[in-house]
């Protein structure tokens, strides 16, 4: 089991399991004294820790031994994200996040959901517990990033990285034409459903971004950037 736990960890430390680790690993989970799970709070690595304490309100462990495995792509990848509706954020949270993103950038588009800042912020707290859930999932120790959304324009204006990659199904000059190695910073940026509209395109094109279509068939805005990922993936272990 990995649970994430959000406070300081060194070996050869007694510490008391949050409410929720305490909960599901020994009511739901039913552990018992002496069960050991792996812990990790962000902060790079992860900890072996041995439960040592369980009363009707709390449990205790104690931490013995450290991995530093992080598990983290060895390249920084930040996936810009135009805003989708209901569960396909969720889905493209939580699948970007198993697939080694860094950072999850939300942006508006011409086409894509338009957000209030209440909501907004309701809904980021809900997007980085998906990413923490599927951090425990999938073994890695570093937990991405996700920022607030912000405009296109402004996204493209800030964006730095080495390689700037935009999902478009448009066959022109701009094309990405994959290769390795890969350098050491990325960004993917996909458009809402229904995709970037040619305008958009070009002011991407402007700012030096080039166009990748992979494959015929047109993909979903919450999967395509998971696509996109995994493709970069397979790339860099080539």
């Amino acid at each position: 089991m990995r649970f994430f736990v959000d406070m300081p960890l060194a070996v050869h430390d007694t510490i008391i399991l949050p409410d929720d680790v305490y909960h599901h690993w020994t009511k739901v989970l039913r552990a018992d004294i002496g069960d050991t799970a792996t812990l990790f709070n962000g902060q790079g690595g992860e900890y072996i820790a041995t439960l040592n304490h369980i009363d009707k309100k709390s449990a205790s462990v104690h931490i013995d031994e450290f991995n530093p495995a992080n598990r983290t792509l060895p390249y920084r990848v930040t996936l810009i994200q135009a805003m989708s509706k209901g569960e396909r954020m969720d889905y493209t949270v939580q699948k970007a996040c198993e697939m080694g993103v860094s950072v999850i950038q939300l942006i508006t588009t011409e086409r894509s959901e338009r957000l209030r800042y209440e909501r907004d912020h309701k809904k980021l707290i809900h997007w980085q517990k998906i990413a923490i859930s599927a951090c425990e999932q999938c073994g890695l120790n570093i937990i991405p990033t996700i920022l607030p959304p912000i405009t296109l324009t402004d996204a493209l204006g800030v964006c730095t990285d080495e390689l700037k990659i935009v999902m478009s199904l448009s066959d022109d000059t701009h094309r990405y034409i994959p290769k390795t190695p890969l350098p050491s910073t990325i960004s993917i940026l996909v458009g809402a459903e229904g995709g970037l509209s040619d305008d958009e395109i070009e002011m991407c094109h402007k700012h030096g971004f080039l166009s990748w279509t992979i494959g015929e068939r047109v993909l979903r805005t919450e999967t395509a950037g998971v696509v996109a990922l995994a493709g970069l993936q397979v790339m860099g272990q080539s």
